[in-house]
């Protein structure tokens, strides 16, 4: 079936005979249309089914009221927290938001941003994709002069705005608590250390251990994309180990509860035989048996934070973009699986 076409503005302008010009400034309520031919243009739009064309829009005024944001994912509470805070402040200052997902892929990410380029957006705010190493799509955005501001996920190389939490003391901190707990052999499933966060996290639990006197165990630490699947997976192989560890660390509640699957699989307890903590305070966290240890990562605060951010480039476009952090202290949620 073909495609219906667009109702433009001379469509409106030859049903009323008027001119295009006419139209368009009865759309936009300009004081020298009478309010009888404002009412007959706008009586005509509706029934001819115009849709404002809003990238021409934006091309005419170099402004469009749109905030593009990239996210690994959407299925997750810690990123729908996030977006549906950024969401709040943009739109109480005018501001849409565009929500794209790169599931975790590089590829996906980079024709994200010429998506977002293309529609003419005033800002991107963005998490970067597990997958990410290259900088140069988003050295583009900033090559344009459009603010970008970081999340979660960010690198300092690229001198911009960064909202998260301080994840190598958040690994510090799980650390310490299960060496409270007695714990000797802590294993660790993280991200991958080309990701700054995850690597922080990894130096986090390495510096922790050393200042415990545990040994560093190479067979103990695992990086992986942190799927519940792979957290069933890594489970797997620790407990295959000869000397199997007293504690899991995941940094991915996901992960975390794939292992715990293993775990209660093979009739082992938790935590009497293996302590466990994740990492996102998920809302399933506080739900399964026995509930699982988590890192709160305060999503509210990082939506609302990034969301000022890039108001305050706008607001000040002056400024030269810079490395400049802003980092929340994380929070343990100790429950069951790590008493």
């Amino acid at each position: 079936m073909a495609n219906k076409k667009r109702t433009t503005l001379k469509d409106i302008a030859n049903a009323l005979n008027i001119s295009p010009a006419a139209v368009s400034k009865a759309m936009h309520d300009d004081s020298r249309i009478s309010d009888k031919t404002k009412k007959a243009v706008k009586r005509i739009a509706k029934e001819l089914d115009y849709q404002p064309n809003h990238l021409a829009s934006a091309l005419r005024k170099g402004k469009s009221n749109l905030v593009g944001v990239i996210v690994p994912r959407t299925n997750s509470n810690f990123f729908s927290s996030v977006l549906e805070n950024m969401e709040v402040v943009l739109n109480k200052a005018g501001y849409n938001i565009i929500i794209t997902q790169s599931n975790e892929s590089f590829e996906k990410e980079c024709k994200n941003i010429d998506t977002l380029l293309f529609t003419q957006v005033d800002g991107i705010i963005a998490s970067m994709a597990n997958e990410t190493v290259d900088l140069s799509h988003y050295e583009k955005i900033k090559s344009k002069g459009i603010p970008l501001i970081l999340f979660d996920r960010g690198e300092n190389d690229l001198n911009v705005d960064y909202v998260g939490i301080n994840d190598y003391d958040s690994s510090h901190m799980i650390v310490e608590h299960l060496v409270e707990k007695g714990c000797k052999r802590i294993a660790h499933i993280g991200g991958y250390r080309r990701t700054r966060i995850f690597n922080n996290r990894i130096r986090g639990y390495v510096d922790a251990l050393k200042e415990n006197n545990l040994p560093i165990d190479d067979s103990l630490i695992i990086e992986s994309s942190l799927t519940l699947e792979d957290g069933r997976r890594e489970m797997q192989q620790l407990l295959q180990l000869k000397n199997r560890p007293d504690a899991v660390y995941i940094a991915s509640d996901y992960a975390a509860l794939g292992a715990l699957q293993i775990l209660n699989e093979n009739n082992i307890n938790v935590p009497e035989d293996i302590r466990l903590i994740g990492f996102g305070n998920e809302p399933f966290t506080s739900l399964v048996t026995p509930s699982i240890s988590s890192i709160k990562q305060h999503s509210k605060d990082i939506g609302r934070l990034a969301a000022e951010t890039f108001l305050k480039r706008v607001d000040e476009p002056e400024l030269k973009q810079s490395l400049n952090k802003i980092i929340l202290n994380a929070e343990l949620i100790i429950r069951d699986s790590s008493k």
